[in-house]
């Protein structure tokens, strides 16, 4: 029986400078991909995914874009090698664009538009309300709800904005509320609560201004049914429908990932299949390892990872 893949796309966080650089260099279709983006949203990106600077490159309407070309160039050179045998797909946060660009919901150019307009939405609301995310490491000794909840009335407003693993969440809100929820969390035993460098409280109630912009951004563009089925940020349930895929990307913006989620929804969809991330880094085969153990997991961001990659296509068809 041939393998079947189910495809992880890396959300912000995972640009680095250099990341498709040999991609570009070493395959036309890569190429393609990135100029198609840096047409798309008028600006030189592929440029600055190759050269920098990096703190260019992490600007959140730079680097929403960026993660998604790199993606997609390697989507680009491996989608025909993969023919049929693409079972199912999931991105997180700026990665669910990129996942339904590899379901063939949004064409590149489109998805392009829609998270360069997405990065400057969240970077503008960022400035207008400044707010803080943070990331809790370790088992806590109360939820991280119940916590986030405790700082809200006593400080500023913070929530859960990404479920990462069992050992990992996010939160996100106004600075007081943030700062509150990292002691409380500290007290119920966390291991590290670290500031994140982003420009604004993002998946939480503070990006609401932004969804009237988002909401324009998503119904400007062509939307098509899901080659196959893209399990959502939202409510980790599969998505097979456009209307529904462009709902629940709205909700995104202020709804918490619910990665964890996620994860367990496709190892129980597809416990035989291959997880394959692609793009920028690894971090989403290290949460799947934890998450799921039972799963195969590959990365694919590089020009030698690809040709290990279709080698083991081949191998397996």
């Amino acid at each position: 029986m041939s393998m079947h893949y189910v495809f992880l796309l890396p959300g912000q966080g995972s640009q680095k400078v250099g990341m498709g650089k040999d991609l570009y260099e070493a395959f036309p279709a890569a190429r393609d991909a990135f100029h198609v983006v840096d047409d798309a949203v008028g600006a030189a990106l592929s440029t600055l995914a190759f050269e920098g600077p990096a703190d260019e490159l992490t600007r959140t309407l730079n680097a929403q874009p960026a993660l998604l070309a790199h993606s997609a160039a390697v989507w680009a050179v491996i989608r025909d090698a993969v023919g049929g045998r693409l079972a199912g797909a999931a991105g997180h946060s700026l990665g669910e664009f990129s996942a339904y660009h590899v379901a063939g919901t949004l064409e590149l150019a489109a998805a392009a538009r829609i998270v360069r307009r997405r990065g400057a939405l969240m970077y503008e609301q960022g400035v207008q309300r400044p707010g803080a995310m943070a990331a809790i490491l370790g088992v806590l000794t109360a939820s991280i709800d119940d916590l986030c909840a405790q700082a809200t009335t006593e400080r500023g407003l913070v929530v859960p904005a990404n479920y990462n693993s069992e050992e990992q969440v996010v939160i996100s809100g106004e600075v007081a509320g943030v700062e509150r929820a990292m002691e409380l969390a500290k007290e119920a035993g966390a291991k590290r609560c670290l500031p994140l460098p982003v420009s604004g409280a993002f998946h939480s109630p503070l990006m609401a201004p932004a969804v009237d912009g988002l909401a324009a951004a998503l119904n400007a563009e062509q939307w098509h049914t899901p080659s196959v089925p893209v399990v959502a940020n939202v409510n980790a349930e599969p998505v097979a429908d456009a209307h529904v895929a462009r709902e629940l990307l709205l909700q995104q913006l202020t709804a918490p990932v619910q990665w964890t989620r996620v994860m367990r929804t496709l190892a129980e969809r597809h416990p035989d299949a291959t997880f394959v991330e692609i793009g920028s880094g690894a971090v989403l085969t290290g949460l799947a390892r934890r998450i799921a153990p039972s799963v195969k997991t590959t990365a694919v961001g590089t020009v030698a990872e690809v040709e290990k990659f279709l080698e083991s296509v081949s191998q397996n068809s």
